[in-house]
Parts: structure tokens; sequence; C-alpha cells
């Protein structure tokens, strides 16, 4: 992450601690941005890289692992019947939107204002992005009525829904209690697909988002934190729109990737679902999670600030409006939150330079006390400045 008046550069981590070029040590509530969720270089991790460097590790064929990852995850997503892999999270979403599109032989995507689904799928209104130019509507998040007009607009056309069950990038915004499964019955009124990006919130519970809120997609695609810091990705789903990469079926399309299946990431993925994250680890992680921001929440809002977020993920805003949707945080100045970074960092606390606070399993309540107290200390310098940045 580069920013001025020079990039944070860290010389090694642990657990969730990071220790700086200068050998300054920092609380880690940033977790590479929710890929350190099993902490940094974990022990079941470790093993089983060194297992593949002992053994050799670009095969160009199938190994063993990968057919364990497979088992395991359509184990925890009862939406999965079969499994895809890919080398990243933006790899999976653009498998999962092309099958969609392939399977209703429409040509529309649907997505969600301030949606970010990988580095060339990145949909906010009035910001510029390198996204692949698929033909995109863009809806606003819990408003079923933009959705419900779209279709209106398009009944043959859009093919494919995409959403994350919580707003990430766009502000870390919860789904309103009814905006998934309204998206789920219009899906099912106009043959359409409906994908969840879990890249961040399967995270929340052994079975992901989908399982908590109790609405099933069509596909499901997860990265990030699964692959213990490896490069990682994974589109699955149902038989019949997955049986369409199957190479042989009535009618496939080819889907190929050097590193999708690398043993690197399959050896640290099946680590993690077969290790580390277990379901009293993640239910654990994520009532640990809602107390912290309801307790941020408190502090920051006595500043004019406040956090938002679901379970272990929390976004931190310069406003005290409700946040529904990305354009509820449009023109907000963003630069009482910079300086807020900075001022956790000077006080040993890592986060992420746009507010936002990712939880990991090596951290405890104590190291949440230390957050909190930095972070009203933060604040109190904070607010003495920020008038004078209008």
């Amino acid at each position: 992450m580069d920013f001025d008046p020079f990039p944070f550069t860290v010389a090694s981590a642990a657990g969730c601690h990071l220790t700086d070029i200068d050998g300054q040590v920092y609380l880690d509530y940033l977790g590479d941005y929710s890929v350190g969720l099993a902490g940094h270089n974990p022990e079941a991790v470790r093993e089983a890289v060194a297992s593949v460097l002992e053994n050799g590790w670009s095969f160009g064929a199938v190994a063993a692992e990968e057919a364990e990852v497979a088992r395991l995850l359509c184990e925890r997503f009862e939406s999965m019947d079969l499994v895809r892999f890919t080398s990243s999270g933006t790899e999976a979403n653009l498998a999962a939107i092309s099958l969609a599109l392939k399977s209703t032989g429409r040509n529309k995507l649907l997505v969600f204002d301030g949606g970010y689904h990988g580095g060339f799928l990145s949909f906010s209104r009035g910001r510029p992005s390198l996204n692949v130019p698929f033909d995109s509507v863009i809806c606003d998040y819990n408003d079923l009525e933009s959705v419900r007009e779209a279709f209106r607009q398009w009944p043959e056309q859009i093919g494919c829904v995409l959403v994350e069950p919580m707003l990430g990038s766009g502000g870390r915004i919860q789904a309103a209690p009814d905006f998934l499964k309204g998206l789920r019955a219009l899906c099912d009124e106009n043959g359409s697909v409906l994908v969840f990006d879990e890249v961040q919130t399967s995270r929340m519970s052994y079975g992901g988002a989908q399982s908590l809120l109790g609405v099933r997609p069509d596909l499901t695609t997860l990265g990030k934190y699964i692959g213990g810091g490896f490069g990682f990705g994974v589109v699955g789903g149902a038989e019949k729109l997955m049986l369409q990469i199957a190479r042989g079926g009535e009618r496939s399309y080819d889907h190929s990737g050097t590193f999708n299946n690398n043993r690197f990431s399959m050896a640290a993925s099946s680590a993690m679902l077969g290790t580390v994250l277990t379901r009293a680890a993640l239910d654990g992680l994520f009532e640990r999670g809602e107390e912290l921001r309801k307790r941020a929440d408190t502090l920051l809002r006595c500043h004019g600030f406040q956090a938002t977020g679901w379970g272990s993920l929390m976004g931190i805003h310069p406003t005290d409006v409700s946040v529904d949707r990305a354009s509820d945080l449009a023109g907000t100045d963003r630069r009482p939150v910079e300086l807020l970074f900075h001022e956790l960092l000077e006080r040993g606390i890592y986060i992420g330079k746009s507010g936002f606070v990712t939880l990991s399993l090596p951290q405890t309540t104590e190291t949440d006390e230390s957050f909190l107290t930095a972070l009203e200390s933060a604040m109190q310098a904070v607010s003495a400045v920020s008038p004078r940045l209008a």
C-alpha cells in the first residue's frame, strides 16, 4: 500500500504483529485486506507449504490436495455441487459471470454501486475503472426497487446478478434483512443467475454468509484468506451450471490456467479448511468482531464518525448519517480518516488507509482493548485538527 510521505514497509510478521524495517512493532488490524484471517505465518500453513517444497510444486497434473480442497469446500457450502479453482478472487468472479451469461444466453450483468469484485470488476458511479467490458447495469445496494426497475427495462437481457452479501470496498455496508432474499426471488422470476461474491464474507460462518442468511445462490466465489496468504480463488455452484466447464460435456467451454491448481495454494488451502477454519474458530471471530464494532462505533460517534460492517469486518467513516448504500458516502471528505490512519500508526496500530479494519484469529480481547485505547486517543487528535481541514 503506497501513501505519502513514504510507504509503510514491513520486514517481518508473525501472528497479529508486524515489524517494519526500522524495527518498530505494530498490532495488525488490517490483516492484509482480509487475506490474513489466520494471522501471519500460521503453523499449519507453514508446515503444509514446507511439504510442497520437499516434494515438488509444479507438476502440470492433478495433485492429491486438489481433490481434498474441493471436497472440503463442497461439504461447507451447501450451494456448491462442483467447484473450479482459479488463481484469485478476481478470476473466480470473471468465471462466474461468464458461466452465468453463457447459461442464460443473455448479455447484461447487474451489479451494485460501490461493488468491488476484483481489479477488473469495480463498479462505482462516477469513478473510472479499468474494467472488463461486460454490459453492466448498476443498481443501488439495499434498494430492491432499483433492481425491479432494471428487470422491467431489460426483462430478457439480464443474465447475471452479482452481489456481495456485505458491500465490501463500497463501505462495509450490511445487507438489509430482506434485500438478498428479494434478489433471490427476482432472479427466480426472471430466469437470471444469482452469484454471491463471498471472497470476504465467507468468513462469517462455517458455511459462509449464505448459511447465516438462509439464501442459496446459484454460484459462489471465494478467495483471499482461504489460501492462507497464497493466491487462491474458486467458483462453485449448481451442477448444471458448473458442467459447462467440464470437458466432454454436451455443451462445454474451456477454462484453463497454469496456476489454478498450483500446489502451494492447494496445500495451504487444505490446511486452512481442514485445520484452521473450524466452526468454533469462525463463530468466535464473528462474535468478537460484533462486540468490537459496537464499542468502536460508540467511541467514534462522540466525534461525528461511525463504524459500519458485519462480523469481523469493519469500516470507519467520518460521518454520522445513516449508511445503507455507497451513495450515502458520496462526497464525504475522507481526509479525516486518512489522518486517523496516521494517528493510529503512530500509536502502533495498523489499519487500512480507507478506514478498513479486519480481525484475525491470533488477536485477542486484550489486543482489542489496545486497539480501542489507541482509537480513542487517535480520535481526540483527529478531532482537534479536522476543523482546520475545511
